[in-house]
């Protein structure tokens, strides 16, 4: 069946009381947005609770529409529908559900049921009384089906407001909340598995991304930075664009690498990358930094290492996957379609100098003093990396 009309479901929206209306605008924009990579004309509109999805054209692709709604915040599910026009004759109404059944069912044996909901209160029927119709209907016209109210293989789902709106089918979409209504926050995006997947996370509760890749040539290749420009892309078919803010870090990591004790390398290079992630995100208006850290999974993530990358920044860090194990992290960027990116063998320069034994638990105290010994060469280029990273704009790309 060729559906013209989509009915778009959401959840949190629904409890945001006087304010809804700004996320339901919200989530409209961003179905526009996400629907210009679909082939078709589309209207997008809500009324009364409800969004729509009308396909205007007469030839749209339908597998690319539902794809490019899945990847809209907010969204929590997807319902593939015919729409007719409001009537009160009950004959009209359940030739149309027929014509419905027969089409998408046919003459298959299963088990269905009907559920009905009038917010139409001048419909001469009860919702009760609709679906006890249309499911005797239903049997009288497709005699290999039965109806199981408990558990059935199909329902059929049947709105009467000021349009009747028929469907049975529910895709899931992404949920979460819709872009833009929570800020803007700074990434710091490797190419490995656990970044991307925190900033598609923090995304999805409405916030709108920028992103920071260290990058140190020549020891990590054009290879591993366009790497993380397509790990960018992906996330952004989701996120919206993103600015990503790519920093030449060789000269300092250099320095460090020349001066400071090598077994503290790791936790004063991340001390320094958040130090540029947060100047930069603070000239771009963001509000907090992002990162994919995860409580003990490496020698810089142990919780005496986050407190001593923690003291560095003033802006609030989100850490999304904190309290996952590898696995889960790894499930989630199977399921964003970024984990098959992150795994190419194109390493980062967290990974080009790292320490034979780097410290587990560093004591700020000492980082502190440390750093002191390359602190006034480090000003002028820390100024330099923030002043002179390149700008490149990541707006997604089809898979």
């Amino acid at each position: 069946m060729q559906y013209q009309s989509f009915l778009i479901k959401y959840a949190e929206i629904g409890t945001k009381g006087k304010n809804r209306y700004v996320f339901e605008d919200a989530l409209v924009h961003d179905i526009r947005k996400k629907l210009e990579r679909a082939e078709g004309d589309f209207k997008v509109y809500r009324e009364r609770g409800r969004i729509y999805v009308t396909v205007k054209s007469e030839n749209y692709d339908y597998e690319e529409t539902v794809d490019a709604l899945q990847h809209v915040f907010g969204i929590v599910s997807i319902c593939p529908m015919i729409q007719m026009d409001s009537t009160h004759d009950y004959k009209v109404l359940s030739d149309k559900v027929i014509s419905y059944f027969k089409e998408v069912y046919g003459d298959r044996k299963l088990t269905f049921k009907v559920n009905t909901r009038r917010a139409d209160k001048e419909f001469p029927m009860q919702s009760n009384e609709v679906d006890a119709e249309l499911g005797h209907d239903i049997l009288e016209a497709f005699p290999n089906t039965s109806v199981d109210v408990h558990n059935p293989e199909v329902v059929i789902r049947v709105e009467i407001r000021q349009f009747i709106n028929i469907y049975s089918e529910i895709i899931p979409g992404v949920g979460g909340m819709p872009l833009g209504t929570n800020g803007k926050a700074m990434l710091l995006l490797s190419g490995g598995i656990d970044s991307p997947v925190a900033g598609y996370m923090i995304a999805r509760r409405g916030a709108v991304l920028e992103a920071t890749y260290f990058h140190a040539p020549p020891y990590t290749s054009e290879r591993a930075k366009q790497k993380v420009v397509d790990l960018a892309n992906e996330v952004a078919l989701y996120s919206g664009p993103i600015a990503l803010h790519v920093v030449n870090f060789t000269d300092i990591q250099l320095k460090i690498y020349e001066k400071c004790p090598h077994e503290e390398l790791t936790i004063i290079m991340r001390r320094y990358m958040m130090r540029i992630a947060e100047a930069i995100a603070e000239k771009r208006d963001c509000i907090a930094l992002i990162t994919g850290e995860s409580i003990g999974q490496v020698a810089s993530q142990t919780m005496q290492s986050l407190v001593c990358t923690n003291e560095v920044c003033k802006l609030p860090v989100y850490r999304p996957v904190i309290a996952f194990d590898k696995q889960q992290i790894v499930e989630v960027s199977q399921k964003i379609g970024t984990y098959e990116t992150s795994i190419e063998p194109f390493e980062d320069c967290c990974t080009i100098f790292v320490a034979k034994h780097p410290v587990t638990k560093p004591i700020p105290e000492k980082i502190r003093k440390s750093e002191q010994i390359v602190y006034d060469e480090m000003l002028p280029m820390v100024e330099k990396a923030v002043n002179e990273a390149e700008l490149i704009w990541c707006a997604g790309k089809g898979r």
